[in-house]
């Protein structure tokens, strides 16, 4: 399970209209609790820096994930995902996401974004075995 707090999840649906009809994307910070549950503690917006169409693919700016892991380095918090849009498609894992699966740690959120309106923003966990995302619940934080 992860939680978040409802002004973060707001900013990442916010993100992700104002990118379209592009794909938005940034990275998820946080912690682990006592519990196993992900804590979101805060988000980063990046620039979509792929060379390929920004309507179906994304990049994250690499010189700003450097720049946060080394902000991050020795804290309580670092890098526990990312999020990307995907301007008129469903908030779910695309064959090309599948592709670009590199670091199967990390937690990707995926907001869907129809003519310019977020409607549903859903995470995933990749299972390494399988090959396969996974569904995982967010839960808002009170």
């Amino acid at each position: 399970m992860i939680i978040i707090q409802p002004d973060l999840l707001s900013n990442i649906e916010a993100a992700a209209a104002a990118a379209y009809p592009e794909e938005s994307c940034g990275l998820l910070i946080g912690h682990e609790n006592t519990n196993d549950r992900l804590i979101i503690t805060r988000i980063q917006i990046s620039a979509n820096r792929t060379e390929n169409s920004k309507q179906k693919s994304f990049e994250i700016d690499p010189q700003l994930r450097f720049d946060l892991m080394r902000e991050l380095n020795g804290g309580p918090e670092r890098i526990v995902g990312h999020f990307h849009s995907h301007p008129n498609g469903p908030a779910e894992p695309s064959a090309r996401d599948l592709e670009q699966m590199y670091e199967p740690a990390l937690v990707w959120f995926i907001t869907s974004v129809n003519v310019g309106r977020p409607e549903l923003t859903a995470a995933f966990d990749f299972n390494k075995t399988t090959q396969q995302f996974v569904p995982l619940q967010i839960e808002q934080a009170e």
